[in-house]
């Protein structure tokens, strides 16, 4: 394994469209959604761990969940679980793991990876990681991994690539765009340039800093004028200093919609971001209606294609609903179409105004 190759796996979101199993106590990432006996992060960590060595294997993660990373990365050293005092979006996260790991190792090359992901083609992921990390080791890249679509998904957004290959499966991005509607997203499909944004970066930590420094200075002026605070006993406070200050943005707005040196790898593993319910529909196996069921008595009906998660010994019976998501939990039951998925940000909003945060 190489000795500068570094994942930073990005585990402080509170998966809010996956409500009412994500909660802000405890998030998707932290749930075995999938019911296969490992959480999400989990997962990703297992990913990892076969080709990144343990000791450059790090988490960031809100303060709030540093106690679930422990326990559910028993073997994850704690120095290595980053704590973000406020939720500040991608921009700042990867800023705070780029600047530590600059003064820790210059030549650093570093993977930042959401930890709620599904890859189920965990080789083929590790055979690209491999040759991103091999590019951007020689080359002043940042990369982004973007998933050839295969349907005109309206719940990602999209990169756009120019033709001619700076490398092998190696391509410059020309554009990228906001989730489409559905017109649009069938046209970026039948164009056949345009792929997924997974969210998924590789660069080595001194070229994603320039692109701080040139693209968000305001953020760059934040950790850098603290740069000899990294890696002491003050880090921690350090940072709950600092982080009140950084703006609340996305590294695609900060820096990957801005950068000129910014190149994609099309690529094709398995997977999905599971930010929806439809997207865990998606992955799991459905019975001959085309239901999907995680619960061990439940009863289905005249229903077809719904999307159903119940407690495992608890009696459901469903009659007449086709295409639904049914969340049951032990204080909170969801009854929604599918199509309208994308609002359940807004029935969590509902609730808070009208309950407070005790179903959050």
């Amino acid at each position: 394994m190489n000795k500068h190759n570094y994942v930073a796996i990005m585990a402080g979101g509170i998966g809010s469209r996956f409500w009412p199993m994500s909660r802000t106590d405890m998030p998707k990432q932290f749930l075995d959604i999938l019911n296969i006996g490992r959480t999400l992060i989990q997962s990703t960590y297992d990913r990892f761990i076969q080709f990144i060595p343990p000791e450059n294997i790090y988490i960031v993660t809100s303060t709030q969940y540093l106690d679930i990373v422990k326990e559910q990365l028993p073997d994850l050293v704690e120095k290595n679980i980053l704590c973000e005092p406020s939720r500040k979006n991608t921009a700042p996260c990867i800023a705070y793991i780029s600047y530590k790991l600059h003064e820790l190792d210059p030549n650093a090359n570093l993977i930042c990876a959401p930890a709620d992901h599904l890859i189920t083609e965990p080789q083929s992921f590790i055979d690209i990681c491999k040759h991103a990390l091999h590019f951007t080791s020689h080359i002043k890249a940042l990369i982004t991994l973007g998933i050839m679509p295969t349907n005109p998904n309206t719940g990602y957004g999209y990169i756009q690539y120019e033709s001619l290959a700076a490398g092998e499966n190696i391509y410059k991005v020309k554009l990228f765009t906001e989730k489409p509607d559905k017109e649009l997203a069938k046209t970026f499909l039948a164009s056949g340039d345009f792929l997924w944004n997974a969210g998924i970066f590789v660069w080595q930590v001194k070229n994603i800093i320039k692109a701080f420094e040139k693209n968000v200075p305001e953020l760059h002026e934040v950790f850098d004028a603290e740069k000899q605070l990294f890696n002491t006993d003050d880090e921690q406070e350090m940072i709950d200093r600092i982080y009140p200050l950084c703006t609340n943005i996305s590294i695609d707005y900060a820096v990957m919609e801005k950068a000129e040196n910014v190149y994609v790898i099309p690529s094709s593993f398995g997977w999905s971001d599971l930010g929806t319910w439809t997207s865990a529909y998606e992955t799991f196996e459905k019975d001959y209606l085309e239901n999907a069921v995680s619960g061990n008595e439940v009863v289905i009906i005249d229903a077809t294609k719904n999307m159903v998660q119940v407690p495992l010994n608890k009696l459901v019976v469903i009659q007449g609903l086709d295409d639904f998501i049914v969340v049951d939990t032990k204080d909170v039951l969801l009854i929604c179409k599918k199509d309208k998925e994308q609002e359940i940000k807004d029935y969590v909003a509902e609730v808070k105004r009208n309950k407070g945060d005790k179903f959050l």
